[in-house]
């Protein structure tokens, strides 16, 4: 059912992770992906901490947190998304905070097990709260394939050629989430960066490093890499939330996109990635308080690739400790 007074255009919606962005943009409204507004603040850690004066528990995660506080310091948000299944209860929790603050909420749900038919009903209710139709959201569908063909066009030059930075790479892909709440700048911003890029000479790091796991709130983890010799030639989220999959339509597109799903289907796109990319070794990345810890054992065991797991919570530059198990990997994967 279409919402009967839309939101009048431009006004930015908040997106607590990567959903369908496409009923975003048929409604004529800026998509924000809290997270990247959150973790690109120079006050990330004073947020953190201000979610904990408001009563946010210590022991919830600092993402949930940042993201609370981000939502009080912008009040223009006029509504959020929030994605009640495939993403954590922490967010459900969220969700009915903001609704208890007076925030108008939005659910999405992401259908567990992955269905055609179900997905395309939540893609049809989406649509319909924001005041857009499905046909709509297709005709977006269509106007991105090109910016997704030049963010597939980015991530071959990290792993193939070398001529972009790991840093780069997972800076780009992250922001397809929302397109920096303006398509078409950051649509220009990509292809120019691909022009300068492509310029560049070959390049191929001594060791070929993947990252897996939810975007690491560390703020210097790639530089350190880069320190130690070491590149990272695949970032697993970054890269799905670029939906790199053309040919398929929206529910099939979404129903691939592996985050929301089960971990089989992580496993499948990383033991890829550790094939096709040539993988030295895998840094597992898991947030202090997260579910997705739970899966660390399972990627170890599967997956034919040194695997070294760290733990970040609060957005701050990596620790003493970490640095060195960081270093120790790196030494020993090294010829």
């Amino acid at each position: 059912m279409l919402r009967s007074r839309p939101y009048p255009p431009g006004t930015r919606i908040g997106l607590t992770t990567t959903i369908p962005v496409e009923a975003v943009l048929a409604a004529s409204l800026a998509p924000v992906d809290l997270n990247n507004l959150f973790i690109s603040s120079p006050q990330a850690l004073a947020r953190v901490n201000l979610a904990e004066t408001a009563g946010f528990p210590r022991t919830v995660c600092a993402w949930v947190k940042g993201i609370y506080a981000t939502l009080k310091e912008h009040p223009e948000i006029a509504a959020v998304i929030v994605a009640c299944q495939g993403d954590c209860s922490y967010t459900q929790a969220l969700g009915e905070i903001c609704e208890a603050e007076n925030r108008e909420v939005i659910h999405f749900k992401f259908p567990y097990p992955a269905q055609k038919e179900q997905m395309r009903r939540e893609l049809e209710n989406l649509a319909g709260s924001l005041g857009t139709t499905i046909r709509e959201m297709a005709r977006v569908q269509e106007r991105l394939d090109p910016l997704r063909r030049n963010l597939r066009r980015l991530d071959r030059l990290t792993w193939e050629t070398g001529q972009v930075r790991g840093e780069e790479n997972f800076l780009y892909l992250i922001s397809s989430s929302d397109f920096e709440s303006d398509l078409d700048a950051y649509e220009l911003k990509v292809a120019e960066f691909l022009k300068e890029a492509e310029k560049r000479p070959y390049a191929s790091p001594s060791l070929r490093l993947g990252l897996a796991g939810i975007p690491p709130i560390f703020t210097d983890l790639w530089d350190y890499l880069e320190e130690l010799g070491a590149g990272v030639v695949f970032n697993e989220i970054p890269r799905q939330f670029s939906l790199p999959y053309p040919g398929l339509d929206l529910a099939e597109q979404y129903l691939r996109y592996t985050y929301p799903y089960d971990i089989f289907g992580r496993l499948a796109d990383l033991e890829e990635a550790v094939r096709e990319r040539r993988l030295d070794g895998l840094i597992h990345y898991t947030q202090s308080f997260c579910f997705r810890q739970m899966f660390d054992q399972i990627i170890r065991e599967r997956l034919d690739v040194p695997v070294l797991t760290i733990e970040g919570d609060r957005p701050t530059p990596l620790d003493s400790r970490t640095r060195m198990r960081l270093e120790a990997f790196v030494d020993v994967l090294r010829p």
